[in-house]
């Protein structure tokens, strides 16, 4: 999978120059990092891409926490995750996190 975090959100525009924002909120702070998915028809039929979709947002749900609360995150399966396990998904988005966030332990950050 790939990962590309945005984390701050930017502000959201104004539908017609009206004031109002055009995603429909009311244009307060952010209420939680927010997560999108991409699963495209390299990963497989309708069916494998929505198997892989439920997967994903069940593995994200659980590492949100880890995440800024302006935080948005895209998830984009590659074909090997319609074969991926559950854990394997978990196992990758978790060091995918490691490694925006600079989570990493000390030992495996490159020295310079």
């Amino acid at each position: 999978m790939v990962l590309h975090l945005l984390p701050v959100r930017p502000p959201a525009r104004t539908a017609g120059g009206l004031g109002v924002p055009a995603d429909g909120t009311d244009g307060g702070p952010a209420t939680g990092p927010r997560a999108g998915f991409v699963v495209g028809k390299a990963v497989g039929n309708s069916v494998v891409r929505h198997r892989v979709t439920r997967r994903l947002r069940a593995v994200v749900r659980e590492e949100l926490g880890r995440l800024p609360d302006t935080a948005d995150l895209v998830v984009r399966a590659r074909p090997e995750a319609a074969t991926a396990t559950s854990q394997q998904l978990r196992r990758d988005l978790s060091a995918g996190l490691d490694r925006v966030l600079g989570d990493r332990p000390p030992s495996q950050r490159s020295r310079s």
